[in-house]
């Protein structure tokens, strides 16, 4: 799916899901979903903000308030790091990941593991269906283990 096709997707994901909950498709939330399914990797409502200020007039908060639709919607997922750090990624077409964090220095590292979503996806559970997975790893990451001089 080319980037287009995976913001167009997004959009209208969201109008279904606006149009369920009767509520308004506007033209800041699709700019939104557009700014988001563009950038690559983790981000904040604030980087959001920032990028769009630039070329789309749109007020902090309605970012903010679209970031808990497309929560809600599945468009986005919201990550909890270190020091309560919150973080989102999109989920369109996002293959399932996982993530290592450094206690040290707060890196984040995505990585995939087949035998976790093996194991995961084999695994019955007979009151549950699985939509998406992801595990956080805390440890040190080897920069910190070699500036803190530990093995």
């Amino acid at each position: 799916m080319t980037q287009e096709e995976e913001i167009k997707t997004a959009q209208k994901i969201l109008s279904d899901f606006l149009s369920l909950q009767q509520m308004r498709c506007t033209a800041e939330r699709d700019k939104i979903v557009e700014c988001i399914y563009t950038y690559n990797g983790h981000f904040t409502p604030d980087t959001i903000y920032e990028l769009m200020k630039k070329s789309f007039r749109v007020s902090r908060g309605t970012v903010y308030n679209t970031f808990e639709v497309l929560v809600k919607c599945n468009l986005i997922v919201q990550h909890h790091f270190l020091n309560n750090r919150v973080e989102y990624e999109k989920t369109t077409a996002n293959a399932t990941h996982h993530h290592r964090i450094c206690t040290k220095c707060g890196e984040v590292v995505e990585f995939s593991d087949l035998k976790i979503k093996r194991a995961i996806k084999n695994r019955t559970f007979t009151t549950f269906d699985v939509d998406y997975q992801t595990i956080y790893l805390y440890g040190i990451c080897k920069k910190c283990k070699r500036k803190y001089g530990l093995k």
